[in-house]
Formats: structure tokens, C-alpha cells, sequence
């Protein structure tokens, strides 16, 4: 199947000649102005790879950059601007970008670089095929690790699988709860039914009403065939909500119902519709304290919390770390993976603060760029390795990273702007949806 490209350029004359070198060589695209439209695009149609602007108006190519990998993780992302620095290459790249290219771009070089990045997309969706037939057949030895920490959660797992109550996975993110989700529907008696995860982090409240309960023909504009939705689609399987602590209040109501009265009411429907499914929910955030704050639901957390097992950070489960490696790096391509003893005291020492899901894109990057080749430290990333000697020996601070540069952005905008979501939104060029999901993720308190 030929692969479908999305190009995200505000220039007009740009996206033209980059659709047309792409269309010369056997690609099909689609194009966007910017990144509000281009997220719109990702959501209704299956990108193999997006191809983006770093400065645009409205939504720039950072932050959709972001919105694609909470909707597809395995989507490979190319980013590039005129404005070519480090500070941005280093920022995309920890974000999950494939590669940086600076502007004007060679066309010789942007179909290599997509060649190289559509075969990483194949090897990541091959990778999670992979994980979920070994999840199906070996549902707990699909849980690679030896700590005491998986080992527990492994035997809660084993004997919540066969009953029929609701579990509630806790732990922060990237840490493989969908993984441990997939392992308890494996063990029920609905393991032959169908396995339907949903972020509801990664989509605004309407669409996620529409995904989760369908909705009917002309219900809205752009609703142009019935859409059955989540709930059914899961029929005598089970559901998977992940982050369902960042859910809008209004829909928490609806969920409830359909645990308890066992219907969902497709939006623009004439009535409820019968569902069976084994809801399984997961979030990183503590939704027993959101609730005593009236910020979730008292009554559906207990109705999610029948069971609750909490997935352990990476931190915390000692030799994995290095199991973890080796395998993912061996599926991945890259063959025997051999480091020597300063790599491996920094992988061992890296607190690894986006978990599983990180240590699978280093292993992404190690497989592709340097495969079958002796791990040293020099390949490692600045932010495992730590502090660069140049800073050191100027004597100067590391830069924050990442998460905190953000969070103190998101922080600063309400904070001048008395509070009001709308305008800080406007005032970082996001989205008011993306904004109300940082604050949730940070966990960032009213002003």
C-alpha cells in the first residue's frame, strides 16, 4: 500500500514543491496550513508519516508534533524550519522526532531521510504486533523483567485476568499499562473477544465523546456515515481507557452509566444501546485526591477501582532496565547489543523519567543509526549522559529539561494572563484543549 504523507508548511509555494517531489516519487500526500489543521488531518485519516514546519501561526510544529505522538505513537515525525539551531533539533528529538532538516531542503536528502523514516515506522508497528500476538499467547511473559516490583504486579495481574471486575491500572506514564491491560483481557474469559484501547488524553472532549459512544449520520457536520464507536466496537471483549483521569467531567457522567446500566447513547441517536464489555482503565494521575478536590468523580472512581494495580516506574525495577535494552534492541534490528561499562553505569543510573516508551525510542535511534555496533557512551543522549563538559568546565548549570521548560511556560502564560485558560492558550498559540491536557499532566494548581 502506497505510503499517505502529511506535509505541515504555511508557506504555500513550499508545500507545493514538497507534495510535488513527494507525488514524483510514488507517495500520496495530503497538505496542511498549519498545526491546528494538520492535527485535524491526523485525527481522520491514517498519516504514515507527517512532515512539518517548526514556526507557523496558530499551532506551530512543536506542539503538533506532540499531538501526534499521543495519537500515534508510531507515527515518524519529520521536522523542519528555516530557523535551523540546537536548542530546537535537541527539543524535537526529545519529543520523538525522527530527524531535523534545515531549509531549503534537498530533494535527493528529504526522500532518503523518508525512506529511512517510513522503514522505522514499519519497525515500530511491527514491534507492537509483535508485543500484543506475544501478549495474546503469553500474556505475562509478554511483561519482560525479573524485579521484585513486575513480579508482584505480574501474580495481581494473573489473579484479576479471570474475574470480571473492573481493574484500575495506576503509574506514570509510559510505563506499559496498556501492555499490563492487554495481559488481564488475555486471562478473562472475553480473551477471544476483541481488545480496544482509547487515550482519552489525546483527543477533545466532543471527538471523544463520538469515539467512545458512535454517533449517527448528519449528528454533526462532518458526520457523514454512522460511526459505532469504542464501546461497540469492544462487544464481548474488553475496553481499554487509558488516562482517564484527564476525561471531561461531563463525560465521566456517561461512563458511569454505561458501567452501571450497561448502554451507551450514540450522539444524535434516538435512544441507549445495549453494550457488554469488561471496562479497563489506566492513569498516571492520583484520582482519589482528585475526586475529595471535585475534579473526578467520587462515585466512578470507586466504580473503576474495583481493582487497582500500580505499574511500576523504570527507576524502580533494578535490572530490567538492562533486559529491557537488550531485547528491544535486538527486535529492533540492531542485533547482540554489547556497551561498555560508562554506558552502562549511565543507563543504570538515568532515573528515565518517560519510562518504557523512552527507553524504547533510544533503542529506536541506537538500532537505526549505529546497528551491531558496541554501545559506548559517546552514542548515548546528552540528557542520559548528564551535564556536557563544556558546561561543566564553564561552570554553568544544566539547562532544565524538557518537561520543566514547559511547564514553567504554561505556568508564566496563566499567571499573566489572571488565570484565564482561553487566553494563555492563545498567548502559547495551542490549542485551549491542549493547554486544559498540560495542566492536567502537570498537575499545575489553579492561579
Amino acid at each position: 500500500m502506497t505510503p499517505l504523507i502529511l506535509v505541515v508548511d504555511d508557506d504555500a509555494n513550499m508545500r507545493k514543491i514538497l507534495c510535488h517531489h513527494l507525488s514524483q516519487a510514488g507517495y500520496v500526500t495530503v497538505s496542511a496550513s498549519d498545526g491546528q489543521e494538520g492535527a485535524a488531518v491526523l485525527a481522520a485519516n491514517a498519516v504514515d508519516l507527517l512532515l512539518t514546519d517548526v514556526r507557523m501561526p496558530r499551532t506551530g510544529g512543536m506542539e503538533l508534533l506532540k499531538e501526534a505522538r499521543e495519537l500515534n505513537p508510531d507515527l515518524p515525525v519529520l521536522v523542519m524550519t528555516a530557523y535551523g539551531t540546537i536548542q530546537d533539533a535537541v527539543e524535537a528529538m526529545r519529543e520523538g522526532a525522527f530527524d531535523y532538516l534545515t531549509k531549503p531542503v534537498d530533494r535527493d536528502t528529504l526522500l532518503r531521510t523518508i525512506q529511512k523514516a517510513l522503514q522505522v515506522g514499519d519497525l515500530r508497528r511491527e514491534n507492537r504486533r509483535l508485543r500484543e500476538n506475544l501478549a495474546e499467547q503469553h500474556p505475562l511473559e509478554a511483561i519482560m523483567g525479573v524485579s521484585p516490583a513486575v513480579e508482584a504486579m505480574r501474580e495481581l495481574i494473573r489473579k484479576a485476568g479471570p474475574t470480571r471486575a473492573t481493574v484500575l491500572f495506576t503509574g506514570e506514564s509510559g510505563t506499559g499499562k496498556e501492555l499490563a491491560a492487554r495481559a488481564v483481557h488475555a486471562l478473562s474469559s472475553r480473551s477471544a473477544g476483541p481488545f480496544v484501547a482509547l487515550n482519552c488524553a489525546a483527543l477533545a472532549p466532543d471527538l471523544l465523546e463520538s469515539e467512545l459512544f458512535g454517533h449517527v449520520r448528519g449528528a454533526f457536520t462532518g458526520a457523514v456515515a454512522d460511526h459505532s464507536g469504542k464501546f461497540r466496537q469492544a462487544e464481548g471483549g474488553t475496553l481499554f481507557l487509558d488516562e482517564i483521569g484527564d476525561m471531561d467531567p461531563r463525560l465521566q457522567a456517561k461512563i458511569l452509566r454505561a458501567l452501571q446500566e450497561r448502554v451507551v447513547e450514540p450522539v444524535g441517536g434516538k435512544g441507549p444501546v445495549p453494550v457488554d464489555v469488561r471496562l479497563v482503565a489506566a492513569t498516571h494521575r492520583d484520582l482519589l485526591a482528585l475526586a475529595r478536590q471535585g475534579l473526578f468523580r467520587e462515585d466512578l472512581y470507586y466504580r473503576l477501582a474495583v481493582l487497582t494495580i500500580r505499574v511500576p516506574p523504570l527507576r524502580e525495577r533494578g535490572d530490567d532496565i538492562l533486559i529491557l535494552l537488550k531485547e528491544f534492541y535486538r527486535r529492533l534490528g540492531g542485533g547482540e547489543m554489547e556497551m561498555d561499562e560508562k554506558a552502562r553505569g549511565r543507563l543504570e543510573a538515568y532515573p528515565w523519567p518517560g519510562n518504557i516508551r523512552e527507553l524504547q525510542n533510544l533503542c529506536q535511534r541506537l538500532a537505526v543509526l549505529h546497528p551491531r555496533q558496541r554501545v559506548t557512551a559517546d552514542l548515548l543522549p546528552q540528557e542520559i549522559m548528564g551535564k556536557t563538559a563544556s558546561l561543566a568546565s564553564a561552570g554553568q548549570e544544566e539547562p532544565a529539561g524538557l518537561w520543566e521548560q514547559e511547564r514553567a511556560a504554561i505556568v508564566k502564560a496563566l499567571r499573566e494572563n489572571g488565570g484565564n485558560q482561553s487566553a494563555a492558550a492563545r498567548a502559547l498559540k495551542v490549542p485551549r484543549h491542549v493547554l486544559l491536557y498540560r495542566i492536567r499532566k502537570f498537575d499545575i494548581p489553579p492561579s
